[in-house]
């Protein structure tokens, strides 16, 4: 028994040493070759950014950069897949036996455009459902609501919340000039030192303008 299961054995261990060797033979005789291209869209016109290029099942793979451009290193015989979201996938497959060493790629992507089927979306289960809940509705009177907006503490919420009109904007900005061409001139003058802001001051005690008002 053992004598006929060791000549099965070294057969066995044969033809595996002789796959590998053609294997690897195959490997040795595939020549690298460097692929770089361009992808443009549907109409040549702009450049496509971050598409997925790789050899499938080997590890291998970049990406188009800004203006569309990439490069890669590949073996004759390769099947090279070019991807991206929103465009139809493509393949190209590396020639075998080539005299040159590089590849030069204009590839062109098509727009991959996928038609959903229309989908009706209601909130309620049934239409005799929906006529229910129309029914059961409280409306609210339209003029209560009118009225609640043109209240006056609503009305000085709305002022508050205003932005600044052209004419004031305007004003700001010329008295942001005027002040700059003062403080070319010398520092800001201090109110507490004018003799005319006093006078004023006193003018409007006397009138009475700081009196308390009930």
């Amino acid at each position: 028994m053992k004598k006929l299961l060791l000549p099965s054995f070294l057969i066995i261990c044969f033809s595996l040493l002789a796959s590998g060797w053609a294997h690897a033979q195959d490997q040795r005789e595939r020549k690298v070759v460097q692929l770089s291209g361009i992808i443009l869209n549907a109409d040549s016109t702009d450049a496509v950014p971050g598409v997925n290029i790789y050899v499938p099942k080997k590890g291998r793979g970049t990406s188009s950069g800004r203006f569309g451009y990439f490069s890669m290193p590949v073996l004759e015989g390769d099947s090279v897949v070019f991807s991206f979201i929103g465009l139809k996938r493509q393949t190209y497959k590396v020639p075998e036996n080539m005299d040159d060493d590089r590849i030069s790629l204009i590839l062109t992507m098509e727009l991959d455009e996928i038609a959903l089927e229309e989908i009706e979306v209601m909130p309620y289960p049934s239409e005799k459902e929906f006529k229910e809940a129309v029914l059961a509705m409280s409306v609210v009177d339209p003029m209560t609501i009118s009225g609640s907006n043109m209240s006056p503490e609503m009305l000085l919420r709305a002022a508050e919340m205003m932005p600044a009109s052209g004419n004031e904007n305007f004003r700001y900005f010329q008295q942001g000039l005027m002040q700059q061409n003062q403080d070319l001139y010398g520092p800001r003058p201090l109110r507490l030192l004018d003799p005319f802001a006093w006078a004023q001051f006193i003018r409007s005690i006397k009138r009475g303008d700081l009196k308390r008002r009930d």
